[in-house]
């Protein structure tokens, strides 16, 4: 295969392949068909699918050219036919990719995670607790919070608040009542 050699291109050149003059289009098609032939047998399976992309490529760079009439400039013809021609096997690596389809058990719903309804309902509930918690008194509000969020241990909080376990139950059962009355306020409209 006889190399031709390397061609500047003119918006002369671009004019006339534009026009469909048919000896322009038979040096553009030699010149470029001999790069993309070298190319494409490298990226390629068969002779057919090098010679499906070099006509796929030309196609589209001669309606490209004829319907802007002409390109930025006409020293890029060479990287536009490069770029289309890369443009051209990806898309027949992509036709013929095989896919796997997804396993039957992949939208089942795994009971260990939440699903979007019960995480949205659960914020909610988390923001109706914590507007509840703030509406209450100090002394409620650290009693519910040093219990419930920090699990302490009884005995170390009847020692920093200097009470009985008795009366620390006293104190939890009205601080339980209060929450719930303000719960139940906010939760209703």
């Amino acid at each position: 295969m006889a190399r031709l050699p390397f061609h500047e291109f003119d918006q002369a050149y671009i004019d006339r392949l534009v026009a469909a003059d048919p000896e322009t289009e038979r040096h553009f098609t030699r010149y470029f068909g001999d790069l993309m032939t070298f190319k494409l047998r490298s990226r390629l399976r068969s002779p057919a699918l090098v010679e499906d992309a070099k006509q796929e490529t030309f196609v589209r760079v001669l309606t490209s050219l004829k319907q802007k009439r002409n390109l930025a400039s006409a020293q890029t013809l060479g990287a536009f036919v490069n770029a289309v021609c890369n443009n051209v096997v990806f898309e027949l690596y992509r036709s013929g990719a095989r896919t796997t389809p997804l396993p039957d058990e992949y939208d089942t719903v795994d009971p260990r995670k939440p699903g979007a309804d019960a995480a949205m309902v659960a914020g909610e509930e988390r923001a109706l607790v914590t507007s509840a918690l703030e509406g209450l008194p100090q002394k409620d509000r650290e009693l519910l919070h040093w219990l419930f969020f920090e699990e302490r241990d009884k005995d170390d909080i009847c020692r920093e608040l200097k009470i009985d376990r008795g009366y620390l139950r006293v104190l939890l059962h009205r601080a339980k009542a209060r929450f719930r009355e303000r719960f139940a306020e906010q939760g209703t409209p």
